[in-house]
């Protein structure tokens, strides 16, 4: 069984202006002058890669980290390697105050631990890259360097269904006929 709390650190993503990001499209998070590469090993490594001021992040963060961002993330195509490069990098979950439609459920369906946490925008500056999250998938509770509590919302049945499975795929093979 996966785990359902996990703890890592977090990368904030901010434009120049110290703003959090919002509306980061799927090209932004993996060029399309990438879309040839199908080795899931291969697509870390030009994850934020058009994402001005992170095109360097695959190359600081490491297994285990969380990212953090704004509203609308992954608005655009339904591009599913700008959620494998993430995966390919061991990101251990997303956080967004909204994600892009084709995006969360190309996430879901990949078994990518993603939340939702409504107002993430306006307390951006509560976090700083580098901090320690603890996120429970089952509850949707974040707790901020041992000190601060938020309320994501918490998987759904069927999230929690796909991502102990592994993905849409071996969740489908569980169900009976």
């Amino acid at each position: 069984m996966k785990p359902t709390r996990i703890r890592g650190r977090i990368w904030v993503l901010t434009g120049p202006d110290g703003q959090m990001y919002n509306d980061v499209d799927t090209d932004m998070i993996f060029h399309n002058r990438h879309l040839h590469i199908t080795n899931l090993a291969e697509m870390g490594q030009h994850a934020l890669g058009n994402l001005k001021g992170w095109e360097d992040f695959a190359q600081k963060c490491r297994p285990g980290d969380i990212i953090l961002a704004g509203a609308n993330f992954g608005a655009g195509s339904s591009r599913q390697q700008a959620v494998d490069c993430f995966r390919a990098l061991g990101i251990a979950a997303l956080i967004a105050e909204s994600f892009g439609a084709i995006y969360k459920r190309n996430a879901i369906n990949s078994g990518f631990p993603i939340l939702t946490l409504p107002g993430l925008s306006q307390m951006a500056g509560e976090f700083k890259s580098g901090d320690e999250l603890e996120v429970d998938f089952e509850t949707g509770r974040l707790g901020l360097n041992g000190e601060r509590e938020y309320q994501a919302e918490p998987f759904s049945r069927v999230q929690m269904d796909i991502y102990q499975a592994g993905d849409l795929f071996a969740y489908g093979k569980t169900l009976e006929t």
